[in-house]
């Protein structure tokens, strides 16, 4: 099984971000496909996620991820819910033990987030209508909650769709400007008119900055210009295929 990792080595701390080698699955899906919302068979979904939960050392049924709607949500975990309760959210923070919890992506940012001193982790799920909306402020606010302080958190920004492949519209761009006119460098001129390419990871680390979070690593991992180790829901629809799978990225506290 293949894990891209992060500096984020801490004591009593687990975390991965899931390439889609060493799982079960075939055709679309090969192989690691953790998507529960995906065509791909229950069985065989079910059996990715237990290697993946196998991996960051908790039990099958203790790796959670939400229903995400692209929201700016967040939800607290505190036991485990199964996946037909999964709560609808795009981002779940907890302090309690041998639970991992995670979001899923297939061009989308995922960011692992933890304070080691408070215990506190978070994961989020941040397309471009997540950070937009706040998403990553959110988390952060609700790990505080929990106890984390801001200057304390350290974030992981994982392979996601980067600004070389993720070419946007002129709604998009106006839509952004509009919102947050602080936005305008992370979008490049594309080929087409009107047309952008955008730097979502580079938003996503502005965000995290002003949110407080001053340590932020990015692994610079481009989901759609790398088939063989990444899933990607853009590459799918230029293929014109009818699915795709989905990357799980999760984070555990570990111990008793």
């Amino acid at each position: 099984m293949k894990v891209e990792a992060a500096s984020l080595t801490l004591t009593g701390i687990r975390h991965a971000f899931f390439t889609r080698a060493g799982g079960v699955s075939g055709g679309f899906y090969e192989s690691l496909n953790g998507g529960v919302g995906s065509h791909d068979r229950a069985d065989k979904v079910a059996e990715n996620r237990s290697r993946m939960a196998a991996a960051l050392g908790v039990a099958p049924q203790r790796l959670l991820t939400a229903y995400q709607t692209h929201s700016p949500n967040v939800v607290v975990a505190e036991a485990p819910w199964t996946t037909e309760d999964r709560p609808r959210a795009d981002a779940i923070v907890t302090r309690m033990r041998t639970l991992a919890i995670g979001v899923t992506t297939a061009d989308c940012g995922p960011v692992l987030l933890a304070d080691p001193r408070a215990g506190v982790i978070g994961a989020a799920h941040a397309g471009w209508r997540g950070a937009l909306t706040g998403v990553i402020e959110a988390t952060i606010a609700a790990m505080e909650r929990l106890g984390a302080a801001r200057c304390q958190i350290r974030a992981v920004i994982g392979p996601m769709i980067r600004q070389s492949s993720y070419e946007v519209g002129p709604d998009l761009v106006a839509r952004f400007g509009a919102e947050d006119p602080a936005s305008h460098r992370f979008f490049a001129p594309a080929t087409r008119n009107g047309h952008a390419m955008f730097d979502l990871s580079g938003y996503i680390a502005m965000r995290l900055k002003l949110g407080g979070v001053d340590q932020v690593e990015d692994l610079g991992l481009c989901t759609y210009a790398d088939p063989a180790r990444f899933f990607s829901y853009r590459r799918t629809t230029h293929r014109a295929e009818t699915d795709y799978g989905r990357h799980v990225n999760a984070i555990a506290l570990a111990g008793d």
